[in-house]
């Protein structure tokens, strides 16, 4: 079974301090990429100011907007203010079973939280958790710890697992702990993923304990030089993974979107 997948950052859908809306081009652009999971951060839910201030401003969500007629679309709330709220959401082809919203946030100053559904992929659960970790270093670690816990707690040991999103993870740390913890590999980091298919999960684990991570250059668009966006994978193979620079994502919002294309590795569909 061959899947798709798309993760973006889309900066509320708005240029810089709110002044142009972005958010019509976002969505060409999103349909474009013909992904069949689209892992979206900093989506606004509601903004009344943008509301009035913007012509065509959509008047549904954004995760709605954004998933027109042909996915499905489910949203994480984290940050409330007064005109508003944003957070993740997830865009689907395929049914989404069920999901839920973890708050994880660190202190009172970020609200963050990971938002985690279940896809029927052909009958196969597929657990999706979409990612937005906070700015500091030490409350990276805690919410990556909060998200190993859920999903040891949560999830069957074999279970297939998307993790993508925004880590803001510039240092490039959290990949051993996912790895080690988790048994996952990364779509861009092409040694781990060889390491993975060499050697048992036992084995793997302690091979890559070590090892630095290689991943996708996402930020600033403009001229992408951070790893803050990442796509982490147990039970598919990666085809091909790609980062979208250029036209239009250079200008469309201060991160570019990564692809991967995957294939779901055997696996026993619900009954």
């Amino acid at each position: 079974m061959k899947l798709r997948i798309a993760t973006y950052n889309i900066h509320k859908g708005v240029s810089a301090f709110g002044r142009k809306a972005r958010i019509h081009g976002i969505k060409e652009a999103i349909d474009l990429l013909d992904a069949d999971l689209v892992f979206l951060q900093e989506v606004q839910g509601q903004h009344d100011l943008h509301a009035e201030n913007h012509t065509l401003w959509p008047q549904e969500s954004q995760h709605d907007f954004l998933a027109g007629q042909s996915h499905e679309a489910v949203y994480g709330m984290n940050a409330v203010y007064e005109h508003g709220h944003h957070g993740n959401a997830l865009l689907s082809r395929y049914p989404i079973a069920s999901f839920v919203n973890h708050d994880v946030s660190d202190h009172a100053y970020e609200q963050r939280g990971i938002l985690h559904a279940i896809v029927l992929v052909d009958q196969v659960q597929v657990h999706c958790f979409v990612i937005h970790l906070g700015l500091f270093a030490a409350s990276r670690r805690r919410q990556i710890q909060a998200l190993i816990h859920t999903i040891k707690r949560d999830l069957p040991a074999d279970a297939p697992l998307v993790i993508a999103g925004d880590f803001n993870d510039w240092s490039q740390r959290l990949s051993q702990t996912l790895y080690q913890e988790l048994g996952v590999i990364e779509a861009f980091d092409v040694d781990a993923q060889h390491t993975a298919s060499r050697f048992s999960l036992k084995n793997m684990r302690s091979m890559l304990s070590t090892k630095n991570g290689r991943h996708a250059r996402t930020f600033p668009a403009g001229l992408p030089w951070l790893c803050l966006d990442r796509v982490y994978l147990r039970g598919f193979r990666v085809e091909e993974a790609q980062v979208m620079k250029g036209a239009p994502w250079s200008t469309l919002s201060d991160h570019v979107p990564i692809t991967a294309s995957l294939e779901l590795l055997g696996q026993t569909k619900s009954p």
